[in-house]
């Protein structure tokens, strides 16, 4: 697991607090939409960037 591999994992987690949380607190369909999306494909990206892949 490398550096960049991690840091999009991160990414993507903390994106996905955050769409939770938002959703919690009612904000707009819209913004929980973009973090959602922003979160998957910053997961994607990371977990195929691990060397278990290769």
């Amino acid at each position: 697991m490398n550096g960049v591999s991690t840091l999009l994992i991160f990414v993507g987690l903390f994106l996905l607090g955050g769409a939770i949380s938002f959703r919690k607190q009612g904000m707009p369909t819209g913004v929980v939409a973009l973090l959602g999306i922003g979160s998957a494909l910053s997961l994607v990206a990371g977990a195929l960037r691990l060397e278990v892949w290769s």
